[in-house]
C-alpha cells in the first residue's frame, strides 16, 4: 500500500509539473501545449495515479476504495479525451473550437465533475475513518482537485505538491499504524 499510494502521489505531482503551460486561449498556445509529448505524459501521470489510489485504499477502507473506483471510472474517459484527443487535434487550424467541443461537451464535463467529486468524497471517508492529519491532508488534495482547474499554473503545481504530500504521508502513516496494530483491517 505504501509504495502504491506513494507512487500515485508522485504521479499527481508530475501531472502539473510536466504539463506545458502555454496560453491556451490562442491557437498557437493551444497547439504548443496540447501538441507536445509533455502534454501526453503529464495527463497520463494523472490517469495512472487515479488507478493506483483505490488499489492502495483497499488496505485502508474498502468502501472508500470502491467509491474512489467509481469516481475514477467517471473521470478517466474525460482525461483520455483531454490527453489523446486534444493531442491529436492540436495541429488543426480550428484547434480552439475543437478543444472547446471536447472539453465542454455536457456529458463529458458532467461525468468528469461527478467523478472528481466522488473521489473527493471517498478521500473524506478515509479522513473520517482514520482521523489523522495525514488523512486530512490526503482528503484536502482530492477535495480541491476540481477547484484547482480554475486557478493559475503556480496554484495547480502547488496542488500537485499537496497531492504528493497527502498521498505519501497517508501511505507511510497507515503502514506504521498497521505495523503497530496488525488487528486493524480495512472496513
Amino acid at each position: 500500500m505504501k509504495w502504491t499510494l506513494s507512487a500515485a502521489g508522485l504521479l499527481f505531482l508530475l501531472y502539473p509539473a510536466l504539463r506545458p503551460w502555454h496560453d491556451e486561449t490562442t491557437a498557437a498556445g493551444a497547439a504548443a501545449s496540447m501538441g507536445s509529448t509533455a502534454w501526453v505524459l503529464s495527463h497520463l501521470c494523472a490517469m495512472i495515479g487515479f488507478i493506483l489510489v483505490p488499489i492502495a485504499l483497499l488496505e485502508v477502507h474498502r468502501t472508500a476504495a470502491i467509491t474512489f473506483w467509481v469516481g475514477a471510472g467517471l473521470t478517466l474517459p474525460y482525461y483520455g479525451a483531454e490527453d489523446f484527443g486534444l493531442h491529436a487535434i492540436a495541429q488543426q487550424p480550428n484547434v480552439l473550437d475543437l478543444a472547446e467541443a471536447v472539453r465542454y461537451n455536457p456529458f463529458a464535463v458532467t461525468t468528469f465533475a461527478l467523478g472528481l467529486v466522488t473521489m473527493g468524497v471517498a478521500a473524506v471517508v478515509v479522513a473520517l475513518k482514520l482521523r489523522t492529519t495525514a488523512a486530512v491532508v490526503f482528503a484536502a488534495g482530492f477535495a480541491l482537485f476540481l477547484p484547482q482547474f480554475f486557478t493559475p499554473p503556480a496554484v495547480r503545481i502547488a496542488h500537485g505538491v499537496l497531492m504528493v504530500v497527502g498521498c505519501v504521508w497517508l501511505a507511510w502513516d497507515s503502514a506504521r499504524r498497521q505495523a503497530e496494530h496488525p488487528q486493524l483491517a480495512a472496513a
